[in-house]
């Protein structure tokens, strides 16, 4: 990928980071962490990958994106905002009891939401079914999905692996966020899923490990899944929780608490700090 693109796409991943602090900061209520280790691969799926029109949020045949762990909705809904869906002031009004920006995602209220999550494991199991119903189809569009590495607990999310190497769902391309904690602490702690990706190749799926934050290493496994047929492909992505605020980043204290002032005034300047000319 050239320069100019990575710097472009660093600065988009930056603003999905500033929006999604806000919105959590003005609701004193979310998960930061998770939205922050999920921007560069949301910044890169909307900005240089998924064929989709903000103006046309249900075009049949557009690409589909399902955030399968539906807590990170900041990260969402703040990508969505920066790609033109909905005005960037409404992310402001996250979480309030009359806002459309509710705490996980909903596709009946928001535009550009390609399915309603929260309940982990629903996420994914919904995202396989949409690319059987394209395969059925006969539609070229691609599904894809961000799942949580806490979220591997949920048996529902082993049902849904067997499901897409079953049916070959070689249109379906999954990331999993893989920043080693959730709510409770360390998932080798709590519930360890690792190694993830042998499971995944267990299950007959392409993987690929790569970091999360590098936006070559990102396209070069997107670009990898497009061109394998016969299996659904899951992207492992090292990432730091809470990237981009070093006060955040590997603390699981950021799963689901909101910045006070102080703390969203240091948050946004770190990362305005890193957003290049």
């Amino acid at each position: 990928m050239e320069q100019a693109k990575i710097k472009e796409l660093k600065n988009i991943a930056a603003h999905i980071k500033l929006g999604a602090l806000e919105a959590v900061h003005s609701a004193m209520s979310g998960h930061p962490g998770g939205s922050l280790s999920i921007a560069d691969i949301l910044a890169y799926l909307y900005f240089a990958e998924m064929n989709v029109d903000p103006q046309n949020p249900d075009w049949e045949d557009r690409d589909r994106f399902v955030l399968s762990k539906g807590h990170t909705a900041p990260g969402l809904y703040a990508v969505l905002a920066e790609k033109g869906y909905f005005p960037k002031e409404d992310l402001k009004t996250f979480r309030q009891i009359d806002s459309y920006l509710q705490g996980h995602p909903d596709m009946k209220s928001v535009p550009g939401v390609d399915m309603t999550t929260g309940s982990l494991g629903l996420g994914i199991s919904a995202a396989c079914g949409m690319a059987l119903a394209a395969k059925i189809k006969n539609k070229d569009y691609r599904v894809y999905a961000i799942l949580g590495d806490g979220e591997l607990a949920e048996g529902q999310v082993w049902e849904s692996a067997m499901f897409a190497a079953h049916y070959k769902l070689d249109n379906l391309c999954a990331f999993i966020d893989f920043n080693g904690l959730q709510i409770d602490g360390k998932i080798t702690e709590v519930m360890n899923s690792t190694p993830i990706d042998e499971k995944y190749k267990a299950f007959n799926w392409n993987v690929i490990v790569i970091d999360g934050h590098d936006l070559n290493q990102i396209e070069t496994a997107v670009n990898n899944a497009k061109v394998t047929k016969g299996k659904p492909t899951m992207i492992v992505c090292k990432t730091v929780k809470g990237n981009g605020v070093s006060f955040m980043e590997n603390q699981v204290h950021w799963h689901g608490t909101a910045p006070n002032k102080e703390q969203y005034e240091q948050a946004v300047a770190e990362i305005t700090a890193s957003i290049g000319g």
